[in-house]
């Protein structure tokens, strides 16, 4: 196997933590408050995980979000997985991006996720 970066993440940098996941701040942010939450156990895609991983990833969203909501103070949440290279993938290690939303953060957000392919944003 490939080294990982996110399998050598530090203790201090840990953010929330259960079972089966942790949870910390992206070293290359889009927003302040920009969370990845990855399993414990190298994993390379969303499509890799137990229920068991998909539920701890959950209830960190949840807890995350009560935290980043007092902190930041954010107007909304992008939610999501890159899986695989043509997704934009780019460490194959699982993580689930949490990322704040702020009013004019963009131009125009109608459309959200579909940004990632950013001919299909506007419908």
């Amino acid at each position: 196997m490939k080294s990982c970066v996110f399998c050598s993440i530090l203790q201090e940098q840990i953010i929330f933590e259960n079972d089966s996941c942790v949870a910390f701040f992206d070293k290359s942010p889009v927003s302040i408050g920009h969370l990845l939450i990855i399993p414990k156990v190298h994993k390379e895609t969303y499509f890799d995980l137990s229920r068991s991983e998909k539920m701890d990833i959950d209830e960190i969203i949840v807890r995350a979000k009560v935290d980043l909501d007092q902190q930041y103070s954010p107007n909304g949440y992008n939610i999501g997985f890159n899986c695989g290279e043509a997704a934009g993938q780019s460490v194959f290690h699982c993580h689930c991006h949490l990322i704040p939303r702020y009013d004019g953060d963009i131009k125009n957000p109608k459309g959200g996720i579909r940004g990632a392919i950013p001919d299909k944003m506007n419908y």
